[in-house]
């Protein structure tokens, strides 16, 4: 994505990469920080902030990719040699990892939807960051996301959940359009004149 192109622009054609399409480079450690500032700039009723970052980087995400592998076998202990080889790699598709976590609970006042519907737009956001910065970016859940197991490995509190993990990288594969949903299928026009 160009750096100065239009928003308008930018949402007409805005598409996520696959991660198994990123590599190297990704950003460092001052970008991530500045995209992570961008992206908490997101409605949040109450000003609670119901939700947190957690960045996996470097060698860390293989370790992780070995662990996620483990509890993948204990479930599926004849999981075919491709399926080890997409559990082991779950992190190390794209440079950057980004867990989007969720920290929603009952409030006097802000219903947890509303939280849990910021954390939703957090991740957006994000996406929306990183590609603002010149980076492809995917939100994706994965089995992982809401299996409890695997949250101490990635760095979830008990009571939290995990909204989504945004992959931010580099591609060489130009992306493709995918079909989106009619407007007429999908819009209810309630009041107004115009045709």
């Amino acid at each position: 994505m160009k750096t100065d192109i239009k928003l308008v622009d930018y949402l007409a054609v805005r598409r996520s990469i696959p991660a198994f399409q990123m590599s190297e480079p990704g950003p460092g450690k001052a970008e991530i920080g500045e995209i992570l500032r961008l992206a908490s700039r997101v409605p949040d009723h109450g000003k609670l902030a119901p939700w947190r970052f957690i960045v996996y980087r470097g060698e860390e995400r293989a370790r992780i990719g070995e662990e996620l592998l483990k509890l993948a076998l204990e479930a599926k202990p004849d999981l075919s040699e491709e399926m080890i080889q997409v559990e082991r790699t779950r992190f190390t598709r794209a440079p950057v990892v980004i867990a989007v976590v969720s920290k929603a609970a009952p409030h006097f006042k802000i219903p947890e939807w509303e939280q849990l519907m910021s954390a939703g737009a957090l991740c957006m956001n994000l996406l929306i960051a990183a590609n603002a910065h010149g980076w492809v970016s995917n939100w994706l859940t994965e089995w992982f996301a809401f299996d409890e197991r695997a949250y101490p490995l990635l760095g979830v509190q008990p009571g939290e959940k995990v909204a989504g993990f945004i992959h931010i990288g580099s591609t060489s594969f130009p992306p493709v359009e995918r079909p989106r949903p009619e407007l007429a299928e999908t819009v209810t026009w309630v009041g107004g004149e115009d045709a």
